[in-house]
């Protein structure tokens, strides 16, 4: 049974973290289908400002850091299982920032009071938020755990 294991760790040294990687993905998948609902709202002016465009450098930035935490945590970095973490916890407050803000205004068009943002909407874009942080997470947090199985094993065995 120990020579299972041992198999199955000394197998990492030569395969990729398939795992961490698709989940960071999955993250970049759920963060484009918040990021496409947002921008395709067009609900007065109300989206026309600053806080938008820091919402768009914010998007960029996150895919471009996704994307490369995602090639990095393929070789086993242990970093970029971290950054993964980090990126989870700004998905996680991204929530009270635009949907929120968007959520709670209502504007008048035409003689007619309406949500910025309706009760659906918000639904959706907080849950792809949500399933683009746990999947950063669990990224990381896999990560992080075959990382170490994997460093422990070179050391013991020295492979280093």
């Amino acid at each position: 049974m120990a020579d299972v294991k041992n198999i199955k760790v000394d197998r990492m040294r030569y395969t990729k973290n398939k795992l961490s990687s698709t989940l960071a993905y999955v993250a970049i998948v759920f963060n484009v289908l918040y990021f496409v609902s947002i921008y395709s709202s067009n609900i007065g002016n109300y989206y026309y400002n600053m806080s938008m465009g820091f919402s768009v450098l914010c998007n960029l930035v996150f895919l471009l850091a996704a994307f490369l935490c995602s090639e990095g945590i393929k070789n086993y970095k242990i970093g970029y299982a971290y950054f993964l973490i980090l990126l989870s916890v700004v998905q996680v407050a991204r929530i009270f920032g635009i949907p929120k803000r968007a959520h709670g205004t209502i504007i008048t068009l035409v003689e007619e009071e309406v949500k910025v943002m309706t009760d659906k909407q918000f639904i959706y874009v907080v849950v792809c938020l949500l399933i683009s942080a746990a999947a950063c997470f669990i990224a990381g947090i896999v990560g992080i755990v075959k990382t170490i199985v994997l460093e422990k094993y070179k050391k013991d065995n020295g492979l280093n």
